[in-house]
Parts: structure tokens; sequence; C-alpha cells
């Protein structure tokens, strides 16, 4: 696959390692509405060409970072095509990128996401952007850290998140916008015991802030699917900390690459 940005466009050539419809329903994202994905105050459109894919959007050199395209991801295909387990996945998830997308909206959207279905965290995310966030000329911005500190818990309520509207008003009383970025910088594991003691931040909503927000590719979320995926090609087992540890152990640095496609197979070929 290659790439080349013409002013507010990203022209890709090939389809072997990026596909719209693998990207966007592999769990790792919710702003996102058809081709339409949005990322903080920035939105970009993907159309599918003959050749590859075009990417219209209001900030090229942001989305060429967000879609991660410097990496090849045909090195990576190939190294986890070793595990028998992941032939298939990757066969059926050949155009799976995982995004670089803002910590601190992954952060709020995962927090909105635990036990909640896609249709429903979409509905809240559109109300949050459309009743707090800047206007652009055909969507709104995500909010700002200052604007989501300026409502109350009734606010959280009357939009639809339900039980996890405290959450979101404890959490961003909790944190330093500018030191969850600074975060980055911490190896997993205490990482991932910051982001426990945050409010609604359970170990499940923690690891795809691992993997979603900071890039930590060491970490392998487990949720209902992949508990599934466990039970059918390892062992019986419901114990979802151990069910990480043995698939962290077993894939390493690439993890969460594996979980992306082993999470999509599951939900995606069921």
């Amino acid at each position: 696959m290659k790439y080349e940005i013409k002013k507010n466009k990203i022209v890709i050539t090939g389809k072997e390692d990026f596909n719209t419809q693998h990207i966007l329903e592999c769990g790792q994202i919710f702003a996102f509405d058809g081709n339409v994905v949005y990322s903080k105050e920035e939105r970009a459109i993907i159309n599918e060409t003959v050749s590859g894919f075009e990417i219209e959007c209001s900030n090229a050199k942001y989305f060429e970072n967000f879609f991660d395209l410097k990496t090849d991801y045909s090195l990576i295909k190939r190294e986890l095509s070793k595990f028998e387990i992941l032939k298939r996945p990757i066969k059926f998830g050949y155009g799976i990128r995982i995004l670089k997308n803002d910590i601190f909206e992954v952060l709020i959207s995962f927090i909105i996401s635990a036990n909640n279905n896609i249709k429903r965290i979409q509905l809240i995310l559109n109300r949050l952007r459309e009743k707090l966030g800047e206007k652009r000329e055909n969507y709104y911005a995500f909010p700002t850290y200052k604007k989501l500190l300026s409502v109350d818990e009734k606010f959280y309520k009357e939009i639809g998140c339900g039980y996890r509207a405290p959450y979101l008003y404890k959490v961003l009383r909790q944190i330093d916008i500018n030191e969850i970025y600074e975060w980055k910088n911490l190896p997993t594991e205490e990482l991932r015991r910051k982001l426990i003691a945050l409010a609604g931040v359970g170990p499940k909503v923690a690891d795809c802030i691992l993997l979603f927000g900071y890039g930590k590719k060491d970490v392998f979320p487990v949720d209902t699917w992949i508990n599934q995926m466990f039970n059918r090609y390892y062992y019986e087992e419901d114990n979802r900390t151990l069910i990480r540890k043995k698939l962290v152990e077993e894939f390493g640095n690439l993890s969460g690459f594996a979980q992306q496609y082993l999470f999509f197979f599951m939900r995606s070929s069921e």
C-alpha cells in the first residue's frame, strides 16, 4: 500500500492494508457515520476508488497520523500469521489499522462505552458534540475539557449516559488534562494502574484506552467476544484477567494488533 498527500486529501493506492469497514467496525472508535469519521475538531470522508481509497479531510497531516499510514501493516500481518489461530482472522480483517485517536476523547468515549451497545454509544457521543462541541461547517467538534467540566451530572444523565453520568462528572475532576497526555511515556502496567484509579475505568476499559488512546500494543482488551474466542480455541476460562495475561504472554508487543483481528473476526463472522 502506498499513499500521497494532496492538500486536503490523502490518496491511497492499494487495498490490501486498508479497508473502511474493517477499521471502523473493529471496536476502536464510535465517532463515525458510514464513511465519515470524526476526531477532536477534525473530520474525514473515506471514499473507495478503483485503485484504493481517497480520504477527503479537514487536516491531511492529522489523518495521516490518525490512520497510522506510516506503519507497514503487511509486515505485522506476516509476523502474526505465524500463529495458526490468527490466519483466518487476518484474512477476514486484512484492512484493519489501529487508529491513533486523541487520548482525552478515547477516555471519555470508552467510559461511555462500558456495558453499552454501539448505536447507543454513538447517539450519546453525537449529543455530546452537538450540545457542547464547537460548530464547524457541517459538523461539531468533540467538546474541550473545559466544556465538559462546565456541566453538571444532570446534563450527562439527560443525554443518556445513565449510571455512567456520575463517573463522567467525577473523572473530569480527577484528571489533569495536560498530565494525561504525559502519561504516554509511562510503562504499560504503571499507566494501567493510573487509569483503573479513575472513575468509570475498569480493567477492560483501561486496556481499550491503553491501546486506542496511548498506542500501547502490549495489551489485550478482553470482552465477551474475546472471552468466547478463548474458550473456543484455548480452554475453558472465565477469569478475564487470566485470559488477558495468557494472550499478552503469547503475542507480546503485537498483542494489540492480534486482539483487533480476533475481535473483528469473532464479532463479524458469527
